[in-house]
């Protein structure tokens, strides 16, 4: 099956019974006659949005939605998503002549919901590159939420995506080109590669390799083109001589060969090192035969034909991908001496591989599609729920996307998918939650393993669990590779401090009741307040904890109330923090934590976590009681950028006389600098030592002061305590 590529067919394109018969031939079957009359009438209406409308080819914008069209039948999708492909950008771009409700009204609230979901989704500019972090959780958010109305959003908008980088030469800003192809290649292709959707997969990659990295790109094509010859009578051979085999022992199968992709080949010169003449894998083989037993008796006519590689075969059948991947691979040394791929599947398995979860949602539908729908929109409400409370970052979700991974076996035989470098305790939370949470340690194959062990393909993994333990440690987050791990512990230490947080927002609803001179519950009906609620899809309880962990602030709350401060001037006062809201410790915000006493660390000082039997407590980096720490109780720690608290901190000066202090301490109090404590530490007749605690809110600042003090007559040494 290949997907339908744009072909220019002058003015028959916009002929109607034309374009219907192309998505016939491109589905494969014929539309009843009901759905027929359906597309014909959301033809009609397409030309009444897209009337007058070019794009940037010259083209009539019609052109546009037709191709995509043809995409969606070329997938095998439903008449709907065909109807939905018509019409993704009416609503959007038909300035008023097209309405969400005509749409409804004429096809139905799921056309119209898909619709409605690709236009959300077209609104939305995703985050990629150095954008600020709060911004591509919003926008992240709203992306999945769009997609997880009705998965077929994310097949048109595929399809929609893959026609804009087809003729993306005609977008003539650069930087628009470029972000375009940056948004595609870091969100929608990752996408894409999830879903288990290859054939869009590959080819959005190799367009934005072409508008990224022109220059390789025509490197790569050129030196595939200069090889092509031969490699094509070679894989000529290798077919003939695998379907003689297979002909010899009675097996219908089909045999074809394949061709590495030029940004696959691209990256794999990049991350392994080796120049184009090293690489092995440019071209393999594909067999597809009538079912599973006889994918099993494929191998050994291949592995009778050619011998096989050590350590090069994979059975994806036995042990399927987490996208739904199944197939058999096998490497093995040809006649010419060159190593080869070869892929052994049946037809739905091949079916499945080129379109992945599009597959369950051929014309036809089959069995299982509901599992499969509602796997895909349940992790889908997870990454939004993670995304919205802070316990996974973009950059840990686009991992996800894009992660490379193993499987690990569970005692009982149930195949669990992890990310490559995973450890126990990742298993551990990928069975449960709970195991997790009381995670004790483990065996792999039957051995004690440490919990940083790296687990492998086909290990069998045992979790030994304490019921009695008070639950996990923050250890545990330099040892987990998941995000989905990480985004579990963080959220039971988030859950932990959540009685206490939701006590700290009901203070701010308080305040803010009271300014407005209203009651509390009248406040929380403010349609604002449920406007916020609705957007961010979050209930009563998780808008005040988030006044309460600060993730929405006192004055951002007033704002949204469309509250504004009367205009007079105020004596700042410093308002003393806890150290929960000025530092954040290996990526975790809000939690519980103590400054050392023993070298009161300030902002702008290189600061890290230390686990002790008080809790978290931040040191300096460079603290002489930390220094000869493992670096498993030591977490990277930084400050937050919107710290302005006031801190203590102890100086030093040496002075050559005793009668030189009420000087420094009047000039002291000229310079306005404020001294908690001070007092005599060493006097001796030639020189005095006295020490000062002084209110200082950064590094910068303390540093000014102690430059002050050196400028003092008499005035030997200024250090920091």
């Amino acid at each position: 099956m290949l997907i339908h590529r744009q072909v220019s067919n002058g003015d028959d394109t916009h002929n109607k019974e034309n374009f219907i018969n192309e998505l016939e031939r491109l589905l494969g079957s014929n539309f009843f006659p009901e759905e027929r009359e359906k597309i014909s009438r959301a033809f009609d209406l397409a030309m009444v949005a897209y009337d007058g409308l070019y794009r940037k080819s010259g083209e009539p914008f019609i052109t546009h939605p037709m191709e995509v069209a043809k995409i969606v039948a070329s997938l095998k999708l439903d008449a709907d998503s065909i109807i939905a492909a018509l019409l993704h950008d009416a609503i959007e771009d038909s300035e008023g002549r097209v309405t969400y409700e005509m749409v409804e009204k004429q096809f139905g609230n799921e056309i119209a919901l898909i619709v409605d979901g690709v236009t959300k989704v077209s609104r939305i500019n995703a985050p990629v590159g150095n954008v600020e972090q709060k911004k591509k959780l919003e926008t992240i958010q709203k992306m999945l939420f769009a997609m997880a109305e009705d998965v077929r959003v994310i097949f048109v908008k595929l399809a929609d995506r893959l026609h804009n980088m087809r003729t993306i030469e005609f977008v003539e800003d650069s930087e628009k080109k470029r972000y375009k192809a940056l948004e595609t290649l870091e969100v929608y292709a990752p996408i894409a590669h999830k879903l288990g959707i290859n054939i869009i997969k590959s080819e959005l990659e190799d367009l934005c390799f072409k508008v990224l990295h022109y220059d390789e790109y025509q490197k790569i094509k050129q030196l595939v083109a200069q090889k092509r010859t031969e490699r094509e009578e070679r894989l000529k051979t290798y077919v003939q001589q695998l379907t003689s085999a297979f002909q010899e022992h009675n097996i219908d199968a089909k045999v074809e060969g394949r061709y590495k992709h030029y940004y696959s080949i691209w990256k794999k010169m990049i991350q392994k090192g080796k120049d184009f003449n090293e690489l092995y894998d440019l071209i393999g083989l594909r067999s597809i035969v009538p079912d599973v037993t006889t994918c099993y008796t494929a191998v050994g006519i291949v592995h009778n034909l050619w011998v096989p590689l050590p350590g090069r075969f994979k059975d994806y059948i036995a042990a399927p991908k987490s996208n739904g991947y199944r197939s058999i691979h096998t490497t093995v040394i040809t006649q010419f001496g060159e190593p080869i791929e070869i892929q052994i599947r049946d037809k739905n398995m091949h079916e499945e591989a080129e379109y992945g979860l599009i597959a369950h949602w051929a014309y036809k539908s089959g069995e299982g599609v509901v599992d499969i729908k509602q796997k895909w929109l349940l992790r889908l409400t997870e990454w939004r729920k993670e995304l919205s409370q802070g316990y996974t970052s973009v950059d840990d979700l686009k991992k996800e996307l894009q992660m490379s991974e193993v499987f690990v076996l569970t005692p009982k035989g149930e195949i669990i998918h992890l990310p490559y470098g995973a450890t126990p305790i990742d298993f551990a939370y990928a069975v449960h939650t709970e195991v997790g949470h009381h995670y004790a340690g483990a065996k792999v194959n039957g051995k004690i393993v440490p919990i940083d062990y790296q687990l492998n393909n086909g290990d069998v993994v045992e979790i030994i669990v304490n019921k009695s333990s008070p639950g996990p440690s923050l250890d545990w987050l330099k040892y987990a590779k998941s995000p989905r791990t990480k985004a579990k512990i963080k959220r039971f230490f988030k859950e932990k401090e959540r009685e206490q947080l939701i006590e700290r927002g009901k203070d701010v609803l308080r305040r803010v009741a009271k300014r407005l001179n209203i009651a509390i519950e009248e406040l929380l009906e403010r349609p604002e307040i449920k406007k916020y609620l609705s957007a961010h899809q979050i209930d009563e309880e998780e808008f005040i904890t988030r006044l309460g962990d600060k993730t929405l602030t006192q004055d951002e709350l007033l704002t949204l109330l469309g509250y504004r401060e009367p205009q007079k001037k105020k004596e700042v006062k410093h308002k003393k923090k806890s150290p929960a809201s000025l530092v954040i410790v290996d990526g975790l915000d809000g939690l519980e934590t103590l400054f050392a006493k023993c070298c009161n660390p300030i902002p702008g000082d290189r600061i890290v976590g230390v686990t002790s039997k008080r809790g978290l407590v931040i040191h300096r980096s460079n603290c002489q009681n930390v220094l000869s720490l493992g670096s498993d109780r030591k977490f990277p720690a930084v400050w937050r950028s919107d710290v302005t608290a006031q801190f203590g901190v102890l100086m030093k000066l040496e002075l050559d006389k005793k009668e030189r202090v009420p000087e420094i301490l009047s000039k002291t109090m000229e310079k306005k600098i404020e001294i908690k404590n001070f007092k005599f530490e060493n006097i001796q007749e030639d020189f005095v030592i006295v020490s000062l605690s002084v209110t200082v809110s950064s590094l910068e600042e303390l540093e000014e002061i102690m430059t002050y003090f050196k400028s003092f007559p008499g005035v030997r040494k200024v250090v920091r305590g």
